[in-house]
């Protein structure tokens, strides 16, 4: 059994290696140890997802397998610390389908491995881990982004992902990753504020407006007056007569 479970795990190892599509890379839980002789623990790796807090994150899986694999999942928990409700923040722990209930022989090492990558863009708050990281998802999000993008950055630097930050001491490449990180969760937040203030138009169809001297208020108010499709926040051409009642609407004129 143990012989025919090697096999199985040798054929795994070597799917992994050959993918240099998928990011995922599996390595010997023994540092010291390079190449991989122990076939009942590993550590997995993967990056952490763009266009998420945990983008530029890199994160390392203590995987053990038990006398009873492929069919029972692998036991898994995180050994970079991560601010996920569905991740202990303390211990690692993971609540995943794919790790219990929803595992089955056909699955593999890699395909756990992208599972849990995966859930790093799809948080389960109402499922959580970590409960106390769940409320903060669900009740102050920026905050929770915030929290998790500086975890994502320190377990990248080795650096502690608990606790005050102010001793730790960062390299320029990390100074320059966490600017830019920063700079791009700014951009997203003046998006989020531009459809917010823009009632769901078009932000080219209103600043075609604005750029005339009017507030922006004033012509999301006249085109809520005039009956403007919002067309799900499409730029679209508006007919002459359109434009027309507009203008008239922002010169008080109706």
């Amino acid at each position: 059994m143990a012989a025919n479970r090697n096999r199985r795990l040798q054929k795994e190892i070597a799917d992994i290696h050959a993918d240099t599509h998928s990011g995922i890379s599996l390595t010997s839980a023994n540092t010291s140890q390079p190449d991989i002789t122990d076939f009942t623990r590993f550590h997995g790796h993967f990056r952490g997802p763009p266009d998420t807090p945990y983008e530029g994150g890199h994160y390392t899986i203590d995987v053990r397998i038990t006398g009873e694999y492929p069919f029972k999942p692998p036991e898994m928990r995180f050994v970079t610390k991560i601010w996920h409700p569905n991740v202990s923040s303390q211990t690692g722990a993971i609540c995943l389908d794919t790790l219990g209930s929803a595992w089955s022989p056909v699955l593999t090492l890699k395909s756990a491995l992208i599972s849990l990558q995966s859930l790093l863009s799809s948080p389960e708050p109402k499922d959580p881990q970590d409960a106390e990281v769940a409320s903060m998802l669900l009740t102050r999000p920026e905050e929770f982004a915030h929290v998790a993008r500086e975890w994502a950055i320190r377990g990248r630097t080795g650096g502690s992902s608990s606790g005050n930050s102010s001793g730790q001491i960062e390299s320029e490449a990390t100074a320059k990753e966490r600017k830019k990180l920063e700079d791009k969760e700014k951009k997203r937040a003046e998006e989020r504020r531009k459809r917010e203030a823009y009632h769901g138009y078009s932000a080219a169809m209103i600043e075609r407006f604005t750029g005339m001297g009017f507030q922006v208020e004033q012509v999301v108010s006249a085109f809520e007056f005039v009956g403007i499709d919002k067309a799900g926040g499409e730029e679209y051409e508006l007919e002459e007569e359109y434009i027309g009642d507009v203008t008239a609407r922002l010169f008080g004129e109706m």
